[in-house]
């Protein structure tokens, strides 16, 4: 009986006690955290894209593709931009750019030569003397001895390469006629007087200036050349002064 009463005892015991840990893996919290990805934070998405440069004003000129001549100054009135025979089509900026600079230097190696035309003619010289009229501005050169115009050859090579190296690219098989990219065309520096404007209103004004007396200058140029060629007298002569 007692034994009985034992074994009921140890069987009841046995239901109740806690079972034994069972074999499953269960992932902690912190192994979880480890194991997950960590989500990507907004600052590391923009620091990720690539950064792109802004594009730095020159004189207050920014490239605009969408416009004439990527928006140089220059188209003025009455006929504002005018290219009948299409020589900015389908240009690069760098070709428009080498066009601008071209015409530039023209406009004022034309203002120059306009007034050498009527001074080297009709004022004393260091060649002909005081004697007034002088030789045609066209017979000149040829009849100037060497000596007198080495110098003036000589400073402009030397304005020349100063030029080349400030506004233009090394010259090598790919970068042959480039411009450097943050030359604005004309705008070598030299400025000794301080004329050149702050803003970029009176630039853009001054710059048109500049480019309208420089394209008078240049067909003056030419019609003073063409008219010495054709009946041989200076230019005050030919208008009777």
């Amino acid at each position: 009986m007692k034994l009985a009463i034992l074994s009921v005892t140890v069987g009841a015991a046995v239901a109740f006690a806690p079972s034994a840990p069972r074999s499953t893996y269960v992932t902690s919290p912190l192994q979880m955290s480890s194991e997950m990805e960590e989500p990507t934070t907004t600052e590391e998405v923009v620091a990720s894209e690539p950064v792109v440069p802004a594009v730095v004003a020159i004189n207050g000129w920014i490239p605009n593709e969408k416009l004439p001549c990527y928006g140089l100054p220059g188209a003025i009135s009455p006929f504002g931009f005018f290219d009948p025979l299409g020589f900015t089509n389908e240009k690069s900026l760098d070709g428009v750019k080498r066009l601008r600079e071209a015409e530039i230097m023209h406009g004022r190696v034309s203002m120059m030569a306009t007034v050498g035309y009527l001074i080297g003619e009709s004022t004393p010289t260091i060649a002909y003397g005081s004697t007034i009229p002088h030789t045609i501005a066209n017979d000149q050169l040829p009849e100037i001895s060497g000596f007198i115009l080495f110098p003036f050859f000589l400073a402009i090579n030397i304005a020349e390469a100063a030029r080349a190296n400030i506004g233009w690219v090394e010259p090598s098989g790919e970068t042959l006629f480039t411009l450097r990219e943050g030359y604005y065309p004309g705008d070598i520096g030299f400025d000794p007087f301080g004329l050149k404007p702050e803003t970029k209103a009176d630039f853009e004004n001054m710059q048109a200036k500049e480019l309208s007396n420089g394209r008078l200058a240049m067909i003056a140029a030419a019609g003073m050349c063409v008219q010495e060629l054709v009946n041989g007298k200076g230019i005050l002569e030919n208008l009777g002064y």
